[in-house]
C-alpha cells in the first residue's frame, strides 16, 4: 500500500482499488466525482475507474474506485499512437456519455474562464521585464478586450461530460493496450466540448514532456464552427496561464525554469 496527496485529496492506491479522501468539497467535489464514475460505467465502461463505494456525507467525504493500468500523459514523449489513443478515449466520451440537465455546470467553463482572465489581466500583474512576455501580455490583453469574445459564452451543440481539467496527468497511458483512460473527475460536469478541447490542448502540464496538440485535434475532426471556438478558447486560456505564471501570480512559486517566457511564446504563436 502507498498513498500520494495532492492540494484537494488524499489518494490511496490499494492493489486493485483506489481511496479518494477529499481534504476539501465546498464545491461538492466528491458528488461531482461519483455521478461521474457512475455515468460513465454505463455508458462508457473501461474510459474511467468503475465506481466501487462511496461515503459522500463522511468526514471526510471517500470515494472508493478501481485501479487502473498504465501512466500519466503528462512528461512523455508522446508519440502518434498515444496522441491517437487520448483522441479515441475523448470522442468516446463525448459521443457515447450522455448528458441529461440533472448534471451539473462544470464550475470551470466559459463563462468563468473568461470573467476570471479578464479580472487577473485588469489587475496588471507584474510580469517581469522579459520583453517577449510584455509584449504577449500587450498583444493578449489587446484581443482579450474585444466584445465578440462574449460571444463564446453561448453554445447551440449538445454539452458533453467534461473533466474540466486538463492537465496531462489526467490521462492514463495503457501501453499494453494502447489505450488511454481518464482518471480525477472531481471537477467534472456539463461542458462545452470546444472548451474542454482548448483546456486539454493549452493547459500547462504540456511543459513537461512533448505531446503534439495539433496533431490531437487533427484526430477530431472539428468542424469549421467548433475550430474557431476551439480556437479562440485556446487563446484565452493560454493568457490566463501567462498571467498565472508571472511573479506576482499565484502559481509563481512552483513554476519550472523558464515556464513565463515559455508561456509567452505559446501566446504569441497562437495570438
Amino acid at each position: 500500500m502507498t498513498a500520494s496527496q495532492s492540494f484537494t485529496h488524499e489518494v490511496e492506491l490499494r492493489e486493485e482499488t483506489v481511496v479518494k479522501r477529499y481534504r476539501s468539497w465546498d464545491r461538492q467535489e466528491p458528488r461531482c466525482e461519483w455521478a461521474a464514475l457512475k455515468l460513465l460505467a454505463e455508458h462508457a465502461p473501461g474510459l474511467a475507474p468503475a465506481p466501487v463505494t462511496a461515503d459522500l456525507d463522511g468526514a471526510p467525504p471517500t470515494v472508493v474506485m478501481s485501479r487502473l493500468p498504465g501512466v500519466p500523459v503528462r512528461g512523455l514523449d508522446a508519440g502518434p499512437e498515444v496522441v491517437a489513443a487520448m483522441a479515441a478515449a475523448l470522442t468516446r466520451l463525448h459521443r457515447r456519455v450522455p448528458v441529461g440537465g440533472g448534471l451539473a455546470e462544470a464550475a470551470w467553463n466559459p463563462a468563468s474562464a473568461l470573467a476570471h482572465v479578464r479580472a487577473w489581466a485588469g489587475k496588471r500583474p507584474d510580469l517581469g521585464d522579459d520583453p517577449d512576455v510584455r509584449r504577449a501580455f500587450t498583444e493578449g490583453t489587446s484581443w482579450l478586450a474585444r466584445q465578440t469574445l462574449d460571444r463564446l459564452r453561448a453554445h447551440a451543440a449538445p454539452p458533453v461530460l467534461g473533466l474540466a481539467d486538463g492537465n496531462l496527468a489526467n490521462y492514463l497511458w495503457d501501453s499494453a493496450a494502447a489505450r488511454v483512460r481518464l482518471v480525477d473527475w472531481e471537477d467534472s460536469g456539463r461542458a462545452d466540448r470546444a472548451f474542454e478541447l482548448a483546456e486539454v490542448s493549452e493547459h500547462i502540464s504540456h511543459i513537461d514532456g512533448r505531446l503534439d496538440r495539433d496533431l490531437l485535434l487533427r484526430h477530431l475532426e472539428l468542424g469549421p464552427d467548433e475550430a474557431a471556438r476551439v480556437r479562440e478558447f485556446r487563446r484565452l486560456l493560454a493568457l490566463g496561464w501567462l498571467l498565472v505564471l508571472g511573479p506576482g501570480g499565484p502559481a509563481s512559486s512552483r513554476n519550472p525554469p523558464g515556464a513565463l517566457a515559455w508561456q509567452a511564446e505559446r501566446v504569441l504563436a497562437l495570438l
